[in-house]
């Protein structure tokens, strides 16, 4: 068991910045997937970059140490969490917005 937090901390804060990008990066391709002349292939481009740039971003943190990849796991959940919020949000504007 670590003594010291900080390296845990990290982790988390880490987790949150790969969720931030994985579940950011998903919301764009969607967005962007709606209007693409080919969504298949946007669709498929982004979940390889953002599933590689995730789990390389997890090996590199946990540098082996169990804790730190379950500290870094729950970062991610809790940037889902908050990604999902927030475009909950912009979701309710997008469908409140007057058509042109």
């Amino acid at each position: 068991m670590m003594s010291n937090p900080l390296p845990l901390a990290l982790c988390v804060a880490a987790g949150v910045l790969l969720g931030l990008i994985f579940y950011g990066g998903l919301w764009w391709t969607v967005r962007r997937g709606l209007s693409s002349p080919r969504p298949a292939r946007l669709f498929l481009c982004s979940a390889l970059l953002r599933m590689g740039l995730v789990m390389a971003g997890f090996y590199f943190v946990s540098n082996g140490q169990s804790q730190r990849l379950v500290a870094c796991l729950a970062g991610f959940i809790i940037a889902r969490l908050a990604v999902t919020w927030l475009t909950r949000g912009k979701q309710k504007e997008d469908h409140h917005a007057p058509e042109s």
